[in-house]
C-alpha cells in the first residue's frame, strides 16, 4: 500500500510542478492584471498541494508525528512570507515571492527525506532570515545614502575574506568557513552582496578609464583572496559578476571579451597550480575511470540521475543517502533520483525564471546605481545555479557550490533570502517610480485641459475687432505687412499660440480673422484679438 501511495504521489507532484512552471513563463507575457492574479493563485495552489502530497508520503512511510508538526510549521512560515510580501509590501513582485517559497519547500521536502535534523536546522535559519529580511525592502527604498559607502563595502569584504584565509577551516580542499560561539559562518556568501554594492557604487560614480582601473584592482583583490583560500567556485562567481556589471555600466565590449580572455587564462593557471582542481577536472572528463577516487561523487550523482529517470523512484524508494554531499552540493542528484528528472528540470526552469525577473527589474529601473545592484545580484544568483547544476550533471567540473534555497547550508540560505528581499525592495522602488510618473502625466494632462478651457473662454469673451480703412483687417498691423506695428509683440509664446489655435478650431471661431500671409496666420490671429500691451 505504501509503495502504491508513493508511486502515485510522484506523478501528482510532477504534474503540479509542471503546471506551476508553465504559469511562471506565461504570466510574463500576460498584460491583463486579473489574469495574472488568477495565475498567481493557481501557482500558490499547486505549491501547497505539492507540499502536502510530499509530506503525506513522508509521514506514511515513517509514521513519525514530528513530520506532521514540521509540516504545519512550514505552512505557517509560508503564510508569514505571503503576509510580508503580499499584504505589507503590496507592490512586491508576486512571482518572485512564489518562486522563493516554492524552492524553499522543495528543499524542506528533500532534506526531511535525507536528514530530519538538517531539515529542522534549515527551517530555523530560514525563519531567522525571513524575519531579518522583512525590513530589507523598506530600507532599500528609504536609505538613499547607501551609495556613499563605497570604500566601506570594499574594506568589509576584503577583511571578511581575509579572516577566512587566515582562520578558516579546510573543507573540500578550500578554506570556506570559521566557527564563532558554535555558529559556522561562510563569509563569502555575505561578501557576494557587499561586493555587488561596492562595484555598483564605483561604476555609478564614473566609468572613465581611471575609475575602471581602480575598480578592477579592488575586484581583483577580492578574487585573489578567494583563490588563495582555494575557494575557486566563489572566485568564479565574483569574477563573472564583475565582468558583466562592468560591461553594462560602460557598454564597451572590449571589457567583456577582455575579461573572458583573462578568465580563461586564470582557469588554465588554476588547473596547473591546485591539485584538487586537477582532480575535479579528471573526474569531469571520465568519472568512472577514478570511481574509487576523485570521480566517486560525480559517478554516484550520475548513477542516481540515471536510476531516477524522468519520473523518479518515489520518496524513500531510492538511495540518495549514498550520494556524497547529497543534501548540499549534490542535492540536485538526490531530487532527480526520487522525484524524477522532470521534477528536477522544473526546478531549473523556476530558477531561470527568477533570473529573468532579476534582469527585468534591472532593465526597468532608471537609477543607474540600483540598476547595477539588481543586475549584479541577478548574475550572482544565475551563475551559482549554473555552476551547481552543471557540476552535478557533468556539464562542467564540479565547483562545490550549493543550489540556492534548496541545498542545506546556513549562510547560503540566509544570504539568498536577503538577496531576494533586496530585489523586492528594488522592484517596489520601480513600481513607485512608475506610479509617480503616471501621476505626473495625469496631472499635466489635467492642467493642460484646464488651461485650454480658460483660454478659450477668454477668447470667446472678446469682441470682434472693427476693420478700419487702409488695413487688411488687423489692429496692430500695417496694411500688407505680416509684422506687428511699432515693434509690438504678442503676450503669448509659440506653444500657447498653437494651443489657442487648436481650441479656436474646436470652438468654431470664424476664419474671417485669417491674414493673407499664410506664414504668419497664427501670430496675426493672436495679435488681432490681443493687441500689444493689452493685459
Amino acid at each position: 500500500m505504501i509503495h502504491l501511495i508513493t508511486e502515485l504521489s510522484k506523478y501528482v507532484m510532477i504534474i503540479l510542478f509542471a503546471i506551476y512552471t508553465w504559469y511562471s513563463y506565461v504570466v510574463l507575457v500576460i498584460k491583463n492584471e486579473e489574469r495574472q492574479k488568477r495565475m498567481y493563485k493557481a501557482q500558490t495552489t499547486c505549491m501547497f498541494l505539492i507540499h502536502l502530497d510530499a509530506f503525506m508520503v513522508l509521514f506514511a512511510v515513517t509514521k513519525d508525528f514530528k513530520i506532521l508538526i514540521f509540516y504545519g510549521a512550514q505552512v505557517l512560515f509560508v503564510l508569514f512570507l505571503f503576509l510580508i510580501y503580499r499584504i505589507i509590501y503590496k507592490r512586491a513582485a508576486r512571482l518572485v515571492v512564489n518562486h522563493m517559497c516554492m524552492l524553499l519547500l522543495v528543499g524542506f521536502i528533500i532534506l526531511t527525506r535525507l536528514n530530519f535534523e538538517n531539515a529542522i536546522r534549515q527551517f530555523e535559519i530560514a525563519v531567522v532570515a525571513a524575519v531579518v529580511s522583512a525590513f530589507v525592502p523598506i530600507l532599500v527604498r528609504k536609505l538613499k545614502f547607501l551609495r556613499k559607502f563605497t570604500w566601506f563595502y570594499c574594506a568589509v569584504g576584503v577583511v571578511a575574506l581575509g579572516i577566512v584565509l587566515v582562520l578558516g577551516k579546510m573543507s573540500g580542499g578550500a578554506h570556506l568557513s570559521f566557527t564563532v560561539a558554535g555558529i559556522t559562518l561562510q563569509p563569502s556568501e555575505f561578501v557576494k552582496i557587499i561586493f555587488v554594492f561596492f562595484v555598483a557604487c564605483m561604476l555609478y560614480e564614473a566609468t572613465d578609464f581611471r575609475q575602471v582601473c581602480i575598480t578592477t584592482v579592488a575586484a581583483a583583490v577580492h578574487v585573489g583572496i578567494l583563490v588563495l583560500s582555494t575557494d575557486l567556485g566563489a572566485a568564479l562567481i565574483f569574477f563573472l559578476t564583475y565582468v558583466v556589471m562592468l560591461y553594462v555600466a560602460t557598454r564597451k565590449p572590449v571589457y567583456f571579451f577582455g575579461g573572458l580572455g583573462v578568465g580563461c587564462l586564470a582557469a588554465l593557471a588554476g588547473s596547473k597550480l591546485f591539485s584538487h582542481v586537477r582532480v575535479r577536472i579528471e573526474a569531469w572528463k571520465d568519472p568512472f575511470a577514478s570511481i574509487h577516487g576523485g570521480g566517486w561523487q560525480v559517478a554516484q550523482a550520475l548513477f542516481a540521475i540515471g536510476t531516477g529517470g524522468w519520473f523518479g523512484m518515489g520518496l524513500y524508494q531510492g538511495m540518495p543517502d549514498k550520494i556524497p554531499l547529497g543534501s548540499s552540493d549534490f542535492v540536485f542528484a538526490s531530487i532527480s533520483e526520487e522525484l524524477g528528472g522532470a521534477f528536477a528540470v522544473c526546478i531549473v526552469l523556476v530558477c531561470f525564471s527568477c533570473f529573468l525577473m532579476f534582469l527585468n527589474i534591472a532593465m526597468q529601473i532608471r537609477d543607474q546605481f540600483y540598476k547595477l545592484i539588481a543586475l549584479g545580484l541577478g548574475c550572482v544568483y544565475g551563475v551559482q545555479v549554473f555552476l551547481n547544476v552543471g557540476g552535478v550533471i557533468k556539464f562542467i567540473p564540479s565547483t562545490g557550490l550549493t543550489l540556492p534555497l534548496v541545498s542545506y547550508g546556513g549562510s547560503s540560505i540566509l544570504c539568498t533570502i536577503i538577496m531576494f528581499a533586496i530585489i523586492q525592495g528594488l522592484y517596489i522602488m520601480r513600481q513607485d517610480e512608475e506610479g509617480e510618473s503616471n501621476e505626473q502625466k495625469s496631472r499635466g494632462r489635467k492642467q493642460k485641459r484646464d488651461y485650454s478651457k480658460k483660454k478659450v473662454n477668454g477668447v470667446r469673451s472678446q469682441q470682434k475687432p472693427k476693420i478700419k480703412s487702409g488695413q487688411t483687417g488687423y489692429r496692430g498691423h500695417e496694411s500688407g505687412s505680416g509684422r506687428p506695428r511699432g515693434g509690438a509683440s504678442s503676450r503669448f509664446d509659440e506653444d500657447e499660440i498653437e494651443e489657442i489655435w487648436e481650441n479656436w478650431q474646436k470652438s468654431g471661431i470664424s476664419d474671417h480673422y485669417l491674414s493673407v500671409s499664410d506664414n504668419f496666420y497664427r501670430y496675426d490671429r493672436i495679435f488681432c484679438l490681443f493687441p500689444a500691451g493689452k493685459k
